[in-house]
């Protein structure tokens, strides 16, 4: 491994094409022998400190069509949370359901799991019938796994019966020295960016931009007015952006004034701290309130001059969905992409059917959405929302503080890179100047 960081840090694309794969790599993975570990236990007391392990796993063989990319830099996401607790379900079931598909996916099913569904790095090896990339290349990676040997993937491969997310319901994730790819997860590393501001938005960036902006989720345009939850995390800090930049009139949710200062730096004007105003959506475990949802949507209006919601961008689930069916206005619509607060949403069908409103599933994006995600991010017009770096042995710290949301944006992780602020080409030093206070108007807060 030092000698793969050393030609990665000689800036040498050919020191690296010489390079052998080593024949094992460093890390963090779950242990199927205690996926029972935290039974009996509530969701926020189980400590991703505890089953999240830093060990030294064989590295897998190349296949078809595959990469193994040195990885600098990766990050934290929530599906990381959820396989370090096991909710909703063990990971190991999708481990042992993806490889009974193919004698090549039999390597993913193994009494370990490499987590982490982000990365930055440097492609080592590539399988054969790889032609966009060689060893050298400097890329990020998107999470999204497809076979596309069925003919439901080819319209649009989030559709794909095989597609499943890297890192989370497939092996060798990004949270680690290595990690292996199909060649399609690629994509060019934005120039202007250290290696772990690159390998931030991957998951985040392309799931908020398909949720929001593509045909496939919101189609937002210009002057529509969206309500974003956790405006300030890892998946609204992107929306908000992408709300902004797309001439939407954000109206972000955030639960501290810590909070609503970033989204303000953001360029938010219209912005809610459901804390300081003490928004209850639940009078108990099993009934709401909507007294509170008339309450929410009276504010919504206060700060709008009487408009209500085009599109809803959520992702807490259970607390919020109630109320984010109420508030949006009538033929608007309600995207999701998660339940974080819980799956089981509730709502009153009147006020969404009566009034012609739409529901849309939204799950991370496909390899264009992906690719135009990350252009955006290499042009500067969106930026990565990272507000510290953990190293790769303190990732069960960075899962916990996710787990706790005790972190802005997004968690960063440094695998191969010995230190931040590495990685930037030096070509591109003038133009991240320019961006310089949008990159990191997360970090000192």
């Amino acid at each position: 491994m030092k000698q793969i960081l050393e030609a990665i840090q000689s800036g040498d694309a050919s020191a690296v094409q010489g390079l052998s794969v080593p024949e094992s790599y460093r890390g963090v993975v779950v242990r199927k022998d205690e996926q029972g570990m935290f039974e009996g236990q509530a969701t926020k007391d189980k400590d991703p400190r505890k089953s999240l392990h830093l060990d030294e796993v064989p590295t897998p063989e190349l296949g078809p069509g595959e990469a193994i990319v040195a990885v600098m830099a990766s990050s934290v996401n929530f599906n990381t949370v959820w396989t370090s607790i096991f909710e909703p379900v063990s990971t190991f079931g999708f481990l042992e359901r993806y490889g009974r598909l193919s004698e090549l996916t039999k390597r993913h099913d193994l009494p370990y799991h490499v987590v982490g569904s982000d990365l930055s790095g440097v492609v080592l090896a590539v399988g054969t019938g790889v032609t966009k990339w060689k060893a050298g290349d400097k890329v990020v990676a998107h999470c999204l796994s497809v076979e596309l040997e069925d003919p439901q993937g080819h319209d649009d491969t989030m559709m794909d019966p095989q597609q499943r997310i890297w890192g989370f319901e497939t092996n060798f994730g990004g949270l680690a020295e290595l990690a292996l790819v199909k060649s399609n997860q690629l994509m060019p590393k934005p120039e202007h960016l250290t290696w772990e501001e690159a390998a931030a938005p991957g998951l985040v960036n392309s799931t908020a931009y398909r949720q929001l902006v593509s045909r496939n989720g919101g189609n937002m345009k210009q002057g529509d007015t969206v309500l974003i939850w956790g405006a300030s995390g890892g998946l609204g800090s992107y929306a908000t952006q992408y709300a902004l930049n797309g001439g939407a009139i954000p109206v972000c949710v955030v639960s501290s004034p810590e909070k609503a200062e970033i989204v303000r730096r953001m360029g938010a004007e219209l912005v809610i701290d459901r804390s300081a105003e003490d928004y209850r959506f639940w009078k108990d475990e099993h009934n709401q309130d909507p007294k509170e949802w008339q309450r929410f949507g009276k504010r919504i209006r206060e700060l709008t001059g009487g408009e209500d919601i085009d599109i809803v961008f959520e992702h807490p689930g259970r607390e919020t969905f109630g109320a984010s069916v109420y508030v949006t206005k009538k033929g608007g619509t309600i995207t999701t992409c998660a339940s974080t607060s819980g799956y089981l949403h509730q709502y009153d069908n009147r006020y969404f059917w009566m009034n012609l409103k739409r529901i849309v599933g939204s799950h991370f994006a496909n390899y264009k959405e992906s690719w135009e995600a990350n252009r955006l991010i290499a042009k500067g017009l969106i930026h990565p929302t990272l507000s510290k770096a953990y190293s790769l042995e303190d990732t069960g710290q960075a899962a916990y503080d996710v787990h706790k949301n005790l972190h802005q944006g997004k968690i960063g992780v440094l695998c191969l890179a010995p230190e931040e602020g590495l990685g930037v080409e030096p070509s591109a030093q003038e133009f991240r100047a320019k961006h310089l206070d949008a990159i990191n108007r997360f970090r000192d807060v």
